[in-house]
């Protein structure tokens, strides 16, 4: 089993509906672009991971939605080096359609009394939800590292929620873990690095906006 060295987590650049949520009324989730912002941004994140990946391949996969094909373009990554997938088990979690911004607003403050992993929105996703398609991503992952060729690493280019639950599918943790983590910010990047006993750690941890408070002891 040929395992990258990294596999590299970054999310998209700031948004239209990062600075405006009542965009969310006139546009789908998925189409809204970056602002210049957020195109800066990602052009600052590609500096760090051309210096990074140097000459070495990369195994890109990238959300379907145009935020994240634009983060990714602004890399402005060597295609020779390249070979990017479109994944859409990576895509934001499902809100609804046209979302009323009122709704949106008041469904946010049940989901925090709620919980953010087991909340599901009226006419789109749980927290959990999103975790399960991480989760056969993941396994799909774990199936292309058979290929003895798999190239030394893996960025991924996906939403704050999805990279929180990437890492608490990979490293085990536990609901009450997830809970008390706060999303990067925009452009900001997660790396998993291969050590020398065969295990993965995280680079950095994410934010905590409060202690877990677990229902009882795992592990």
């Amino acid at each position: 089993m040929a395992r990258p060295r990294r596999i590299v987590l970054v999310r998209h650049g700031e948004s239209t509906g990062n600075v405006d949520d009542s965009v969310y009324e006139r546009e789908p989730d998925h189409a809204l672009a970056l602002t210049q912002r957020g195109r800066r941004q990602a052009e600052a994140t590609g500096e760090q991971l051309r210096e990074l990946f140097g000459d070495e391949r990369v195994s890109v996969y990238v959300s379907p939605y145009r935020r994240t094909h634009e983060t990714l373009r602004a890399f402005h990554l060597d295609p020779g080096h390249i070979r990017v997938r479109e994944e859409p088990r990576l895509r934001e979690q499902d809100w609804g359609n046209w979302q009323d911004r009122d709704e949106v607003r008041l469904q946010k403050a049940y989901r925090d009394a709620y919980g953010h992993f087991f909340y599901r929105f009226a006419q789109g996703e749980s927290g959990a939800d999103v975790y399960d398609r991480v989760g056969g991503f993941l396994e799909s992952l774990f199936r292309s590292f058979e290929d003895p060729d798999h190239p030394p690493n893996v960025l991924i280019v996906t939403h704050g929620l999805a990279m929180r639950l990437f890492c608490m599918r990979w490293f085990h943790w536990t609901v009450s873990e997830f809970e008390s983590l706060s999303n990067p910010g925009n452009g900001e990047v997660r790396m998993l690095v291969l050590g020398d006993d065969g295990k993965y750690t995280l680079d950095r941890p994410f934010d905590r906006w409060r202690d877990p408070e677990p229902y009882g002891i795992t592990g």
